[in-house]
C-alpha cells in the first residue's frame, strides 16, 4: 500500500522502561541498531499496526505496555534508489511514519525476539533516551531525531502519560 506521493504507511515504536531508557534492537545479521517499526496493512489503524508490530518484532502484547504519546503528523524519509525493490522503482519513494512512545509495564523477560517466524533483531538492550544516531542507517536519522524530539515531552517529570493537549499546554 503506497500513497500517491510514493510513501508506504508505517509505524515506529519507541519503547521506554521505568528509568526513561529506550529499547534498542540490533538488526539481524547486521551491525545497525534501530527502534521497532513496520508497515500498516490495508484496513489497519496506526495503533493496530503498532500493537501487531510490537508483538511480531519483540513479543510484547498490549497488556505489557502503555501508550504515552504519538507524533501528531506523519514523518517521512526517502529510501535510496539502490535499496528499492525493482518492481517498486518509479512508484516508491520511502516511508511515512506515525511514531509511538510506549512505557513497558511488563518485565524485561516479556521481551521475545523470536516471537515470529521472521525475526527482525538478534540482540537488544536498554539505552539512554538520546540514542547514538550514528548507529542508525543514515537515511532514517532525521526521522529518528524528529520523533525523539517530539515525544520526549511525555517522559518529562510530571508529564508521564500526559495527554497531547496537556503536554502542549505545559
Amino acid at each position: 500500500m503506497i500513497d500517491r506521493d510514493g510513501y508506504r504507511p508505517n509505524v515506529g515504536i519507541i519503547l521506554s522502561n521505568s528509568h526513561g531508557q529506550v529499547f534498542w534492537g540490533k538488526r539481524i545479521r547486521e551491525d545497525s541498531w534501530q527502534f521497532p517499526q513496520g508497515g500498516i496493512k490495508q484496513g489497519e489503524s496506526p495503533e493496530q499496526a503498532m500493537y501487531r508490530e510490537l508483538q511480531e518484532e519483540i513479543g510484547l502484547r498490549p497488556e505489557h505496555v502503555r501508550i504515552l504519546g504519538r507524533t501528531r503528523e506523519w514523518l517521512r524519509y526517502d529510501v535510496p534508489a539502490h535499496w528499492v525493490k525493482r518492481e517498486w522503482r518509479g512508484s516508491y519513494r520511502g516511508q511515512k511514519q506515525i511514531w509511538y512512545l510506549l512505557k513497558l509495564t511488563g518485565k524485561d523477560s516479556d521481551v521475545s525476539l523470536r516471537a515470529s517466524g521472521h525475526p527482525e533483531f538478534d540482540a537488544w538492550r536498554w539505552h539512554e533516551y538520546w540514542v547514538p544516531l550514528d548507529s542508525v542507517i543514515e537515511f532514517k536519522r532525521e526521522v529518528y531525531t524528529l520523533a525523539l524530539n517530539e515525544l520526549v515531552v511525555y517522559l518529562k517529570p510530571g508529564r508521564r502519560g500526559a495527554s497531547k493537549a496537556e503536554a502542549a499546554e505545559g
